[in-house]
């Protein structure tokens, strides 16, 4: 079946063969970027951008968020694995610098134990194993925030709060971020939301962490107060020669907050591994 492509910025961005929308740009090493809670392809901007120069970097809409639509069977996190695992197909790519983010961690954990042969790398940031019970308080916060915010421009100020970092706020990153996603043609469905946070909530690889055997790097933010530190500690120490950076300044999202430093300190991990 074919499917429009539209040329974009020295890439293209189309829809896969199974459903998936996908921005795929650069030449070179494979890289797979898979975003978390409600993100759609366009918060790896930066990284899609900064890294394509050298790499083929690719960005896609998890099932639920963006062009990419909602299963009617729901999802769980083994199943948006196997969605990460069908954009590989569908580009003819054996293997790629899997990076995973929030959620999208949760999910690069499980490409990385059920298809073990498709990564070069593993990269995990704002990662855990696990929900604990204030992880599962937070994700009860923002589903009745979901439902009962008195506006769309309510949830997001409220859910940035979360997110991202005092200096984020302070230079104005929250409310351009807040805008741009309120004008967004895209936006995700509470339904979507609720759907995305139930797969993410039940997110457990405790017991499974020590059989990825590919290289890895776990990023934490020092400022993160979704998954601190603490927690990406835990899932570095069950991966078999796991590397650890805490990077103290940044919250959630540091690849959007620095991205200069986040897109070097890629390109730094995977030079080391050749």
């Amino acid at each position: 079946m074919s499917t429009p492509t539209t040329e974009l910025h020295g890439g293209t961005t189309r829809m896969t063969r199974d459903g998936i929308w996908i921005d795929d740009r650069g030449t070179g090493d494979a890289v797979l970027l898979i975003a978390g809670l409600g993100d759609p392809a366009e918060a790896w901007e930066m990284q899609l951008t900064g890294l394509s120069p050298t790499h083929r970097v690719v960005a896609f809409d998890n099932r639920g968020v963006g062009r990419s639509e909602l299963p009617a069977g729901g999802l769980t996190v083994a199943s948006m694995a196997a969605d990460a695992v069908s954009v590989l197909d569908d580009l003819g790519l054996d293997t790629a610098h899997v990076v995973g983010f929030s959620g999208g961690s949760a999910v690069a954990q499980e490409v990385a134990i059920r298809h073990p042969g498709r990564l070069d790398s593993l990269t995990l940031i704002g990662t855990w194993a696990a929900a604990d019970p204030l992880m599962l308080a937070m994700a009860d916060a923002w589903s009745w925030m979901a439902d009962r915010a008195p506006s769309e421009r309510a949830f997001y100020e409220a859910f940035f709060v979360w997110v991202y970092s005092k200096r984020a706020h302070e230079t104005g990153l929250v409310s351009m971020l807040v805008d741009e996603a309120l004008t967004f043609a895209h936006p995700q469905t509470t339904a979507s939301f609720h759907a995305q946070l139930a797969a993410f909530r039940a997110h457990d690889t405790t017991d499974r962490l020590g059989r990825i055997a590919v290289p890895t790097l776990v990023v934490a933010g020092g400022q993160d107060i979704i998954c601190p530190p603490r927690l990406g500690r835990l899932v570095a120490d069950a991966i078999p020669g796991a590397r650890f950076v805490i990077l103290e300044e940044e919250a959630h999202q540091p690849f959007q907050e620095s991205p200069e430093e986040f897109n070097a300190l890629l390109r730094e991990f995977w030079a080391g591994i050749r």
